[in-house]
């Protein structure tokens, strides 16, 4: 990989308060295709220059959830290029570690692995067993390693976050913001060449077993190689990302979506954006975006935190209710086939959901995330042929369906 540095240096605090840039509230309408979706901050950076090429409340803040395995890798990445630890060196995990939530390894008691193998787990497994067990490693005990995460953070302009334990696992105390997230991202692009790529990694076997990567817009995004994922209920879907486009490099956060696939889709078209824009460099640099300093949003309660939620902005066209799930994909493929007919290029998602009424269990078919428009086009073609279709509203699609049964 070709060595570069990114034309970013710290700016002094005086600087920082004269040119900052005021960001928003935590979580706002976001522009899609099928409608506005409600979503949390959002940032692209050329990464070479620290332009801003686009920028949605950057300086509030989100919890990160695993997304702050980046600067657990940061610092892990750090001693591996001073020498303090090697590659093929052995990381053990206490029993504090082995307890943790998952995601985790799920490994054998007193199983070891390397170092390398570790980083791999974390870009790819996201495994928080490995997050604590490698804060313990260089640090002696997870307490001591989030005061040097927050420390490191300080060190690389990150005003705005604060690291409670290394693997994202619910803190109310630990937060970040999209502007540090892009510092951080650059900073490991940066300063660990050597180790970037591990990024890009597809697969890792560790104690027999393949792990495969998690990070969908390395699929989606030509030109993608990073970097990570993060999702609790509290932070909704985030996703730190970097791809390269004709020599030119992108760093961009998107955080706080109630779904993964809305929050890929997002970022592959501010990344496209951001590519077609022609700002001659008269933009706001990233360390000129204010970190406001407030609280974070929820974005899901336990309470909405549940299977099968729709959360789609555009409207759905319900075509039917059928005893099997065979059938009703039949049914979503025989709507799909109508609409292309129609003449729409957006032939909306299956969305298939079981509903209960007693004892009996059947399948409801929706045609989801419509553009506008779209549902009542497809249900009048339905109803033109005397067959059942039903324009849903995104606020009519909610537990336990009920009103789905037929």
């Amino acid at each position: 990989m070709r060595c570069w540095r990114p034309l970013i240096v710290p700016a002094v605090s005086a600087f920082l308060s004269c040119m900052a840039v005021p960001a928003l509230a935590q979580l706002s309408p976001l522009p899609t295709p099928t409608g506005p979706l409600v979503a949390g901050p959002s940032i692209v950076v050329d990464a070479q220059t620290g332009e801003v090429l686009h920028q949605r409340d950057a300086g509030a803040p989100f919890y990160p959830a695993s997304i702050t395995k980046l600067m657990t890798l940061y610092l892990l990445f750090e001693d591996l290029k001073a020498g303090r630890i090697g590659l093929q060196d052995k990381i053990g995990f206490s029993d504090y570690a082995y307890n943790q939530q998952p995601s985790k390894l799920v490994l054998p008691r007193g199983y070891q692995i390397t170092v390398e193998q570790a980083i791999l787990a974390l870009i790819l497994r996201s495994a928080n067993d490995v997050a604590v067990a490698v804060g313990e490693r260089l640090s002696g005990s997870e307490t001591a390693f989030a005061e040097r995460m927050t420390s490191t953070a300080r060190r690389l302009s990150m005003t705005g976050s604060f690291f409670k334990n290394p693997s994202g696992w619910k803190d109310p105390e630990q937060m970040t913001t999209a502007r540090d997230m892009a510092l951080l991202a650059i900073a490991l692009i940066r300063d660990f060449p050597q180790y970037y790529p591990y990024f890009n990694a597809h697969d890792v076997i560790i104690n027999n077993v393949r792990i495969g990567h998690s990070v969908k817009f390395l699929d989606k995004y030509p030109g993608a190689d990073g970097l990570k994922t993060g999702f609790l209920c509290s932070s909704g879907f985030n996703l730190v990302a970097s791809a390269t486009r004709d020599g030119r490099r992108l760093v961009g956060v998107v955080a706080g979506f109630r779904r993964a696939d809305l929050r890929d889709e997002a970022a592959v078209r501010l990344f496209d954006e951001a590519l077609r824009a022609r700002t001659g460099g008269a933009r706001p640099k990233v360390w000129q975006i204010d970190n406001t300093g407030s609280r974070p949003a929820t974005v899901l309660s336990d309470s909405d935190c549940v299977p099968a939620r729709y959360d789609y902005p555009g409207d759905g066209a319900w075509v039917g209710t059928f005893a099997s799930v065979a059938a009703a994909r039949q049914a979503h493929q025989a709507a799909q086939a109508k609409l292309a007919i129609a003449g729409r290029t957006w032939l909306g998602r299956e969305w298939i959901v079981d509903v209960a009424m007693g004892k009996q269990r059947k399948f409801a078919t929706i045609i989801a995330d419509l553009e506008p428009g779209a549902a009542g086009q497809l249900c009048a073609l339905y109803q033109s042929a005397k067959q059942f279709c039903q324009v849903m509203q995104p606020q009519q699609l909610v537990r336990p369906f009920q009103n789905l049964w037929r």
